[in-house]
């Protein structure tokens, strides 16, 4: 995996990992969040209007087929003074800025800020690594594919991992896991399901995602299985690229899912910073 990758491989399967996850769900939670979502060329525009987390609102999967534009990002900035959202996130790999992009930034009101790692690993080799018998294993905890039956308790855990509201936004996680494309995941402790992941399958990519775990059941290896079960699952799938995103450390921080991920063989494949909109008041 020394070539670089091509964006439809590292950014397309998030784009359309997250694009699916959002119009799924529910109308009832679509309404009450504020949802809406459209494309832009080939990046996807995601809307939650009544978002208090403000994480929802994203545009991405730039550049997989064309040059990105002033025109495109200020039709992307029209989308989103037109549905009222407050605040939202722009995600575009460094390779496809513009050169005018200072420009177009000042013209908009975009500002940047922190940056996340675009991670890729070979499945294969994340399934080894995983299956190695010196690997040290999770202390009391099982990961393993979530039933259709635990959806609803499978997406009450993802929220409270990631320290995120229950009402409405468990029927959006919740629809995502019956969805022929997603495969999620969850790792129990003693039967208590304690931690959530999910895997998104493009073609031979597969975009993981959401992997969390709760307070009291961490610094077990818990996120390290979820990455080791999904691996496998992708490799029975025929997938051959697994997919991720996650905090960069800056100023002296420690992410242990990074971490958690240079250890079954992820590479970093770049830095991308999230560039902020806001309307203009």
């Amino acid at each position: 995996m020394n070539a670089p990758l091509p964006l439809s491989a590292t950014e397309g399967s998030e784009a359309e990992a997250l694009f699916q996850f959002e119009t799924g769900a529910p109308e009832g939670a679509r309404s009450a969040l504020g949802m809406n979502a459209t494309r832009v060329g080939d990046a996807v525009v995601l809307s939650m209007r009544n978002d208090p987390t403000q994480f929802w609102s994203k545009a991405l999967g730039f550049g997989r087929t064309a040059p990105v534009t002033s025109g495109m990002i200020a039709e992307v900035c029209a989308f989103y003074r037109a549905e009222g959202t407050p605040q939202a996130v722009l995600q575009l790999a460094p390779s496809v800025l513009p050169e005018d992009w200072t420009e177009i930034c000042a013209r908009e009101g975009i500002t940047g800020g922190s940056s996340w790692v675009k991670l890729v690993a070979d499945v294969d080799e994340v399934v080894a690594r995983a299956d190695d018998p010196d690997r040290r294993q999770a202390d009391g905890l099982l990961a393993a594919p979530v039933e259709p039956g635990e959806a609803d308790r499978w997406a009450s855990v993802m929220m409270r991992g990631f320290g995120m509201p229950e009402e409405h936004y468990t029927e959006m996680v919740a629809a995502s896991a019956v969805h022929p494309d997603w495969y999620p995941h969850a790792v129990w402790l003693d039967g208590e399901l304690v931690g959530t992941g999910t895997m998104y399958r493009s073609g031979e990519s597969a975009q993981l995602f959401a992997g969390a775990v709760l307070a009291h059941a961490r610094n077990r290896g818990g996120q390290s299985e979820l990455l080791a079960a999904r691996a496998r699952v992708a490799g029975t799938l025929g997938c051959r690229l697994l997919v991720a995103e996650t905090g960069t450390e800056a100023d002296g921080s420690h992410n242990p899912s990074l971490h958690n991920m240079l250890r079954l063989g992820f590479h970093v494949a770049y830095e991308r910073r999230n560039w902020l909109w806001q309307p203009a008041t």
